[in-house]
């Protein structure tokens, strides 16, 4: 009997730790020696859940950077131009108008605005590469959804210095309210993307994803211009926990992924009607494989159902620290588990009941609009 190559090739493989190089040490160092300093710097203002939080970040970082190469650069770009900005600031928020970078790059609503122009224009970039097949344009699309993603990375950074340039007691980490986890739901949904362009080298599926994420930033710029959302306030008694910390960017982890995964759907769908109607045509031909695009949605989905599965555990000791009990059947808690039922459904019947093709992506399309749903039950409260 033959032995698969796939196979064969993880035996004859070394050990995981055994293929990181240099630079990958160098990288994993940088992380610690960073989480060191800031510790000590900062170790005054943080309890022991906060101290755990920050170097289980550095870790979980570090896992990534070995894990996905790309990541690491973003990671450099990101700490590198944020430090520049805070820098740039001082201790005087006003400097935000005076000084030409952060007027017009760097403070957290420039680097918003960047983020959403990139966006915006990547989604065009990569649907004009779909249709016309060239390659040079959708190189530029994958750079400019990079850049979109660090130009978010970016601003949600310095506006966290943003808020304590409002007050110490002020300050918080920016993933609060509605204007702010919508920036992380675009970035965060854009990372998983480029992760499976990379894995699959496939771009085409680019402008179906970025479709969501122009979505969310065309609610994100009416948010800003017509609620002034932008605006940084105090939070409520509530929201000052360290579990908002971990709880907020674990869900939009789920979110993200699970709006990857409705908009797979849809190509999915595109894909399948082509292949009845058109096989031949340029839709037919340029979308991946059906089988391809099924593996996505389902990785996609097991993604973000652990992700979110961690997320509802986290609410649930947040909400017994905060009001005394776990599980109390509001709108926002139960929602949350319709979401989670819902893709444990999903899995399930694609798992365990073989379930496929255009059944599954239409669950996963109708998913993301449960989804949608159960996040703004939780944004209303965070409001």
């Amino acid at each position: 009997m033959s032995v698969p190559n796939e196979f064969m090739n993880s035996e004859m493989q070394p050990p995981f730790i055994k293929r990181l190089n240099a630079l990958d040490w160098v990288f994993a160092i940088l992380l610690v020696v960073g989480s060191v300093y800031a510790f000590q710097k900062y170790s005054h203002l943080m309890d022991a859940y906060e101290v755990g939080i920050l170097f289980g970040t550095a870790i979980s970082f570090i896992a990534i950077g070995w894990l996905w190469k790309p990541a690491r650069s973003l990671m450099f770009y990101v700490a590198a131009i944020s430090l520049f900005a805070v820098n740039l600031y001082g201790n005087d928020l006003a400097a935000a108008e005076t000084n030409f970078f952060l007027r017009f790059l760097f403070s957290a609503q420039s680097a918003t605005m960047w983020m959403s122009a990139l966006f915006v224009m990547a989604t065009v970039a990569y649907f004009v590469e779909l249709f016309s097949g060239n390659e040079f344009t959708g190189k530029v699309a994958t750079a400019m959804t990079w850049c979109a993603t660090a130009m978010g990375f970016i601003g949600l950074l310095v506006r966290w210095r943003e808020t304590y340039l409002h007050g110490a007691d002020i300050g918080y980490i920016p993933v609060s309210n509605l204007y702010e986890v919508f920036i992380l739901f675009s970035i965060i949904t854009a990372l998983i993307y480029l992760f499976y362009e990379k894995k699959y080298e496939t771009r085409s599926m680019g402008g179906f994803v970025l479709l969501v994420i122009s979505a969310a930033i065309a609610f994100l710029l009416w948010y800003h211009f017509e609620k002034n959302a932008s605006e940084i306030k105090p939070l409520v008694p509530a929201l000052q926990s360290y579990w908002m910390k971990i709880h907020v960017p674990a869900n939009f982890v789920g979110y993200g992924a699970f709006a990857l995964a409705a908009m797979i759907g849809v190509a999915y769908l595109i894909k399948d009607k082509a292949l009845k109607n058109n096989p031949n045509g340029a839709v037919a031909k340029r979308l991946p494989s059906l089988d391809m695009m099924d593996d996505v949605m389902h990785k996609s989905i097991a993604l973000g159902f652990a992700f979110f599965t961690i997320a509802t555990v986290l609410g649930a000791m947040w909400a017994a620290e905060a009001w005394g009990g776990y599980w109390s059947w509001d709108p926002k808690e139960t929602w949350a588990l319709i979401v989670w039922l819902n893709y444990a459904a999903w899995l399930h019947m694609r798992l365990m009941k073989g379930l496929r093709g255009v059944p599954l992506a239409w669950w996963a399309i109708i998913g993301l609009f449960v989804t949608h749903t159960e996040n703004f039950n939780l944004s209303s409260f965070r409001a």
